[in-house]
């Protein structure tokens, strides 16, 4: 992945300054039980919910275990409708291959759609750097770029700013890329959409060059497919003259048929609706309709080193819904920057340490941004267990092991600062393969109970600030079991 975000602090030294800012805590927990709460009620109207969650679970499962397979068929199909498919293996070599696209039309500029594998790849920079200015055209993103900001939640990019703070960014900022909002512009959502649909209307009116990315891509038909809400989508879509989509190969689907599934999971998952307002699709090029030019752009960036483990594979079912963000109570206390990725919250935990790597402290300490409730499992609309890849990323932090990294299977040295656990986990293997030492230890623990501390010394003395030690039970589950089976009746 770019290494955008990879100057980041660890996550608990984010977190810890995130949980400080109260305006912060205040706009995320109204966002995020706002969305939920929708979700719950949009999710409760399909009686067979369950069974579509399933259905999306082995649509995705079977295609990633085929995937070799789908994406020459799906190559083969956009080239047979009039488009071009380039292979890009990593983040430098897809922003090459963007670059060049655009310079070749002769453009300086380019509007894009909402688009994760952009910034997961770094791209507005990259053309930044190479002189061609990147229009960010989703309202949220906007006010993310014109705020000199990073994006913190997947659907909502700017769920941390709250009105007042985004009029104050539209007044300064607008002027200089574009028309300037209103002198008079107050903080009322309506006012504040229509500065920027009259902000983005010059940039939609003259752009000759789009990029986007896609929530999906149809093997069988070569047709691309772009869920949105707000029609900047379908503007940057339809009227340019050349189009670009960067999108991660997991994102493959192997016939129409199938995007009957997710196009009812996904609105339901992620912005409560029964049906989102605008679903592109695009097949290749038609004279006279659309762009005269369509170039796909598959990104693997590792995700194929992340196919090649059984149990952290799952993590590419993801279809960017955003649900596990807004039931997390991780996410909602320290907000989507303290991840350090552009996948923040649960999904991001597991997916930003696969496709980077766990060699940085960042992507080190993120398999640890949880409490394990589970919640984010339940609410997967692909049945993600992400609380088993979590742990699953634990074990290969602290225990090392093999993996595979840029296609070569390596093996791992344990991270730094995961000596003491490691030596609690061995000596709990070692008592719990020995029965009898397991009872002494419970017998003489239940014993000097009274003399248990109310809080934890040392590295454990972070758990014990903010919650008590469990209370030791008079007698072990063992000792009392055995009492209660020789006890007549």
């Amino acid at each position: 992945m770019s290494g955008t975000y990879l100057g980041m602090p660890p996550f608990p030294a984010a977190a810890r300054e995130a949980v400080r800012d109260e305006v912060l805590r205040a706009n995320l927990r109204r966002a995020t039980h706002t969305i939920r709460d929708k979700r719950a009620r949009a999710v409760a109207e399909l009686a067979d919910w369950d069974r579509l969650r399933a259905a999306g679970k082995a649509v995705k499962d079977h295609t990633l275990r085929h995937l070799d397979r789908y994406l020459l068929q799906l190559e083969e199909a956009v080239t047979a409708a009039g488009g071009t498919v380039h292979w890009a293996a990593d983040a430098d070599e897809a922003n090459r291959i963007v670059r060049e696209l655009v310079r070749a039309t002769g453009e300086r500029e380019v509007v894009k759609v909402k688009s994760m594998a952009t910034q997961e790849i770094g791209l507005n920079e990259a053309l930044e750097a190479a002189g061609i200015a990147a229009y960010e055209t989703d309202l949220a993103e906007l006010i993310v770029q014109l705020g000199h900001d990073r994006p913190s939640h997947i659907l909502v990019p700017a769920i941390h700013r709250n009105r007042a703070e985004i009029r104050d960014i539209f007044r300064a900022e607008m002027g200089d890329r574009g028309r300037p909002a209103p002198e008079s512009l107050g903080d009322d959502p309506r006012e504040l959409a229509e500065a920027a649909r009259l902000h983005l209307r010059e940039k939609f009116l003259r752009a000759k060059v789009a990029v986007s990315g896609a929530n999906f891509m149809v093997a069988e038909t070569g047709t691309m497919v772009v869920l949105e809400s707000e029609g900047n989508g379908r503007m940057c879509l339809t009227l340019p003259e050349t189009l670009i989509s960067v999108v991660g190969i997991e994102k493959v689907v192997p016939t129409f048929r199938d995007l009957e599934i997710f196009l009812q999971t996904l609105p339901r998952s992620s912005t409560a609706e029964r049906m989102n307002p605008y679903t592109t699709m695009w097949t290749g090029t038609t004279d006279g309709d659309g762009p005269a030019a369509f170039h796909l752009v598959l990104l693997d960036n590792g995700r194929t080193d992340t196919l090649a483990d059984e149990t952290g594979r799952q993590a590419l079912r993801c279809i960017r819904c955003s649900a596990c963000l807004n039931v997390c109570p991780v996410y909602e206390r320290a907000g989507g920057h303290a991840y350090g990725s552009v996948y923040p919250g649960p999904i991001g935990a597991i997916l930003s340490p696969q496709l980077r790597g766990t060699g940085s402290e960042i992507d080190a300490s993120l398999p640890y941004a949880s409490t394990l409730c589970g919640a984010c499992y339940e609410v997967c609309p692909v049945a993600i267990d992400i609380p088993e890849v979590l742990l699953h990323l634990r074990e290969r932090v602290a225990q090392g092991g093999p993996v595979t990294r840029d296609g070569i299977r390596v093996t791992l040295r344990p991270a730094d600062g995961h000596t003491a656990e490691r030596a609690a986990m061995r000596a709990a293997r070692l008592l719990l393969d020995h029965p009898g030492a397991l009872r002494a230890g419970e017998r003489l623990l239940a014993r000097a109970r009274r003399l248990a501390p109310r809080r934890l010394p040392g590295a454990g003395r972070a758990w014990t600030d903010s919650r008590e030690l469990p209370t030791v039970a008079a007698q072990s589950f063992r000792d009392w079991w055995a009492r209660e089976r020789s006890t007549p009746r």
